[in-house]
């Protein structure tokens, strides 16, 4: 199956107006994002999804490719859902505009179970969580998943719940989601379709819809780590981050 790589982007931002066209060392962040998935070995084409003229003028400009949408969409998901509608790639992977460090093998990681397993629908990934700030901030996801990594249930609360990180062998461990999803396109529509559920709105989280409305939500593990950008002092940590990259390739060359 041909899997699109979809990257919602919008202009308005509670927190950091203009995001997606935020200069990091030369370049718009959402040109970061962009090249990143092309880089990914699962992914045959990548778009913007936007309901900005500016943000898509710059994608234009950069030589990538961007799709005007509804300014009407409340959540990314439904931006997604309406490009996807339109396209006829069997795979559909929302990688969010705001993770300009994203790893292509981590867009891999999320693809490839559902290239394996046909009757995987809906596909994310986890990270080991080992900082006691991110088990207690619920701005951090957390997941718990069963034997087959499948979701059992995602929380802004510390779950398991234990009081904290444990290193004792033997005991749970937590694990922070990663906001990376791979859907099948007939899934994803169906998915959009569906009314917000209970669960989900008051965690906030659109991936409890699928578990409440009885889907399996396959959760695999990554290695990697990528900083988001919701605030301006995250932009300075992504900055020192992209340096630190082109010095050790720089090094190594």
């Amino acid at each position: 199956m041909k899997a699109v790589a979809i990257i919602p982007a919008r202009y308005a931002s509670t927190r950091l107006s203009g995001k997606p066209l935020i200069n990091i060392l030369g370049k718009p962040m959402i040109q970061h994002v962009y090249e990143r998935c092309k880089e990914a070995k699962t992914i045959d084409r990548v778009l913007v999804a936007t309901d900005d003229k500016r943000i898509f003028d710059v994608v234009e400009a950069f030589g990538g490719k961007a799709v005007m949408t509804s300014p009407a969409h409340e959540t990314g998901t439904d931006r997604l859902a309406e490009v996807a509608s339109n396209i006829d790639s069997g795979l559909v992977v929302n990688v969010q505009g705001d993770e300009p460090l994203i790893k292509p093998e981590m867009i891999d990681e999320a693809v490839l179970p559902l290239l394996e397993d046909r009757s995987i629908v809906m596909g994310t990934l986890k990270s080991l969580l080992t900082d006691q700030n991110e088990l207690s901030s619920p701005s951090v996801v957390k997941v718990v998943v069963d034997k087959e990594d499948n979701a059992l249930y995602f929380s802004r609360h510390p779950i398991p719940y234990i009081g904290h990180i444990s290193e004792k062998p033997g005991r749970p461990v937590h694990y922070k989601h990663v906001g990376l999803y791979a859907f099948k396109r007939e899934f994803l529509l169906k998915f959009a379709a569906m009314e917000p559920s209970p669960l989900e709105k008051l965690e906030k989280l659109e991936q409890l819809r699928a578990l409440e409305n009885g889907y399996k939500v396959k959760v695999k593990t990554t290695i990697f780590n990528s900083i988001g950008v919701d605030e301006p002092q995250d932009v300075e940590k992504v900055k020192n981050a992209l340096l630190k990259m082109m010095e050790t390739t720089n090094g190594s060359s």
